[in-house]
């Protein structure tokens, strides 16, 4: 998906330029992977407009397998729009995915050998959302990836606009859960989705529901996580990292959830892949864009990370 971030703080119909991004949380987090130097391929449907054009290069660019992305000339690229905010709080959006390109995708569009001779797949509650098809999309795509025996990592990522109701969201997200063995709500999203307003019992309910590792994003507080890794039981949380300035919220779910997979897939102990994703997260609210603080892996080992 395009972003169009606004030139200026202030509601967005007061804009008077916008800047030109990558956006959407699996494309975040497929660059963040990159960036980091892990193999990472992405499959989507762009269309051949000059939007569709601008994402596949930005993709090819970071170093993204690409190869099953189709552009369709029949459809449009999705996109959004983004405010600016001086106060650190969450900037205003808009989002423009329904009828895209994307949203057509269905399981139909799976190559289950591709798909399954990855080690990982990572699938987020925003694909999810676009339609019935991506939904249906999502749900075989994790069911392949489960009955291979590959790891699965979902980040919940509540957009409750896309869906027909609430009893719609908690029910389609709740079951995605289910199949992922590393589950990242964030505290308010767990509470929507579970009832539960603490951390332990958000973990809780999702370890109940068959996911090995539950990692709940605190916002500045840090993450709490808690179920098996290697074996051992795990339990604990890590603290927030401190930041000057927000500048912009959005995509900070989206960096932590790349340095904690990241982590993971290194074979890192829990505490270590939060505290990546901690780090990683704190660098991408201070920046405007979605992927400008993704880390390479340069900069994550002078931080010791």
């Amino acid at each position: 998906m395009m972003l169009l971030v606004a030139g200026q703080p202030g509601p967005l119909e007061a804009a008077a330029t916008f800047h030109k991004r990558t956006a959407g949380a699996e494309t975040n987090v497929a660059i963040g992977l990159a960036r980091l130097g892990l193999k990472v391929g992405w499959a989507s449907r762009l269309g051949t407009d000059s939007m569709g054009r601008y994402l596949l290069a930005e993709m090819r660019r970071e170093g993204i397998d690409c190869s099953h992305v189709v552009c369709d000339a029949s459809q449009r690229t999705g996109f959004q729009f983004k405010g600016r905010v001086d106060d650190g709080s969450d900037p205003p959006v808009e989002y423009h995915r329904k009828g895209s390109a994307a949203s057509h995708m269905g399981p139909d569009d799976i190559d289950a050998p591709w798909l399954t001779a990855a080690r990982h797949l990572h699938a987020t509650g925003v694909f999810a959302a676009v339609s019935g098809s991506t939904l249906a999309l999502s749900q075989r795509s994790l069911a392949l990836m489960r009955a291979a025996g590959r790891t699965i990592s979902f980040d919940t990522n509540l957009r409750p606009t896309l869906w027909a109701s609430p009893e719609a969201m908690r029910e389609g997200i709740n079951q995605l859960a289910a199949q992922a063995d590393w589950v990242l709500p964030g505290l308010e999203e767990g509470r929507l989705l579970t009832g539960d307003g603490t951390p332990e019992g958000v973990a809780r309910f999702y370890l109940a529901q068959g996911a090995k590792l539950v990692i709940v994003k605190l916002g500045a507080d840090g993450a709490y996580y808690e179920g098996q890794h290697a074996g051992q039981p795990v339990r604990g949380r890590v603290p927030g990292v401190p930041v000057a300035r927000v500048v912009d919220t959005v995509g900070a779910g989206d960096g932590f959830a790349a340095g904690v997979v990241s982590a993971l897939l290194e074979g890192l102990d829990v505490e270590a892949a939060v505290r990546r994703g901690t780090w990683i997260g704190a660098r991408a609210v201070q920046v405007l864009g979605d992927t400008e603080g993704l880390p390479t892996r340069a900069e994550l080992r002078e931080a010791g990370l």
